[in-house]
């Protein structure tokens, strides 16, 4: 698991005297304008823009609920997901506030994600209160654009199938314990199954499996016209060190960069095995990111 660091809040000037305003829930037929306003930072907000053109705006399968804020002539200045993981693209200080006070009320939730900058400015108003943080990660954002070098093909990359839903299940459970210290097939195995099968049904994991062995893996989370937004890569132990890794994510960089601008991940800024891999895949560090994992509460 990873070692927690300290949070550090910074009220912005004028933190006290930012306007009142209220967040309101959003519906399907406002998913044109939410996309367009998400577009306009397309690398910061692929995850929510991912999540709407995958379920719509209003779906059990985002595993939360898409607010608004808008502005006093109803223009858009904010919108977020507010549920297991808390997303925030808010434009002004009022919206940021008032998407950390509705997180706060709805409660329940796994953990806030976000540009480390306004994480702190989120959490101050959340947790007015005083309520710490389970764990907190530090991330850094990057991305990788053409052009790609080419590398020694690896022939068993593929498409994961449903027959390899129990080599990838365990991982990907060991590496979400690892990062946040809740193993989700012990907390909600029935839905983690669930949401491992549906990735592979829409193509979003890749795999390299030899002799019944799962060699490597990554998923992708979200996906726009724009970016693709990658998560879970693993490559394992017996096969670090090899330049397996590095020819399976040069071969995937080329692959999915003929339909999108960019690819997109966050990696624990501790990690610097992978952070000198990725680097060497030609990733360019493109900013900084919290993950704040949320106390668990009772009832």
């Amino acid at each position: 698991m990873s070692p927690q660091v300290a949070l550090t809040t910074t009220r912005p000037p004028g933190h006290a005297a930012a306007r009142n305003a209220t967040a309101a829930p959003l519906a399907d037929e406002h998913q044109g304008e939410v996309l367009a306003f998400l577009a306009a930072r397309p690398l910061h907000t692929v995850m929510m823009a991912g999540f709407i053109r995958d379920n719509g705006l209003v779906s059990p399968l985002n595993r939360g609920t898409f607010y608004a804020c808008r502005d006093e002539r109803g223009a858009l200045e904010g919108v977020a997901l507010i549920g297991h993981a808390t997303l925030v693209e808010a434009r002004t200080e009022a919206a940021l506030a008032a998407f950390a006070r509705l997180a706060q009320e709805c409660g329940g939730g796994h953990l806030i994600l976000g540009e480390t900058e306004k994480v702190e400015r989120f959490w101050d108003y959340y947790a007015d209160g005083g309520e710490s943080p389970r764990l907190l990660c530090r991330e850094v954002l990057l991305e990788q654009r053409w052009p790609v070098a080419v590398r020694e093909e690896v022939k068993g990359l593929r498409l994961a199938s449903s027959d390899d839903l129990e080599l990838v299940m365990p991982v990907q459970a060991e590496m979400a314990f690892e990062e946040s210290g809740v193993n989700p097939l012990e907390k909600d195995p029935a839905g983690f199954r669930r949401r491992c099968a549906r990735r592979i049904e829409q193509g979003r994991v890749w795999v390299w499996v030899e002799d019944g062995r799962l060699i490597f893996k990554a998923e992708i989370i979200s996906e726009t016209p724009e970016v693709i937004y990658l998560e879970g890569v693993w490559v394992n132990p017996a096969a670090r060190g090899k330049g397996c890794g590095l020819r399976c994510m040069a071969q995937l960089g080329r692959k999915l960069l003929e339909r999108a601008g960019s690819i997109s991940m966050l990696v624990n800024e501790r990690n610097r095995e992978a952070l000198a891999l990725y680097r060497r895949a030609g990733y360019k560090p493109r900013g900084r990111y919290d993950t704040i994992f949320l106390q668990q509460r009772n009832g």
